[in-house]
């Protein structure tokens, strides 16, 4: 009778810790914050720059970025007689675009990084044309 009367107060024991134990590791869990990836392992996902650009996805993107009002694309000169040029020249042609949107916009009412969404799309249609993701 001693014996049977010890396993099932060691049994509820048992239990009671169980009960205490599983709600906490639970609770351990919710409240432990969520991992965030640092900013390093970010930049890696995204692709390099292409060394060289081709004249004719130089010439495109210069006229996708004069059709949408850029000035600064309008007056630079077209590529020719060389097969490729260094990317520079399109994160340069790029970037001065985006600045004189972003200065023409100033007082538009819907903005997107600044512009208003028909500039913003011209300026990432012609980073896609020559393949460049940052400027």
């Amino acid at each position: 009778m001693k014996l049977a009367f010890r396993t099932a107060l060691a049994a509820a024991a048992a239990a009671a810790a169980l009960a205490v134990a599983v709600p906490s590791a639970a609770n351990a869990q919710v409240a432990q914050p969520a991992r965030v990836p640092c900013f390093d392992t970010l930049a890696t996902r995204v692709p390099a720059n292409p060394s060289q650009i081709s004249a004719a996805a130089y010439n495109q993107a210069r006229s996708i970025l004069a059709h949408a009002g850029s000035q600064t694309a309008a007056k630079s000169h077209p590529v020719h007689g060389v097969s490729s040029v260094p990317v520079r020249y399109g994160t340069s042609l790029l970037a001065c675009s985006r600045d004189e949107f972003r200065h023409d916009d100033r007082n538009a009412p819907r903005k997107q990084s600044g512009m208003t969404p028909y500039h913003y799309i011209a300026i990432h249609d012609a980073a896609r044309t020559m393949g460049i993701t940052r400027w």
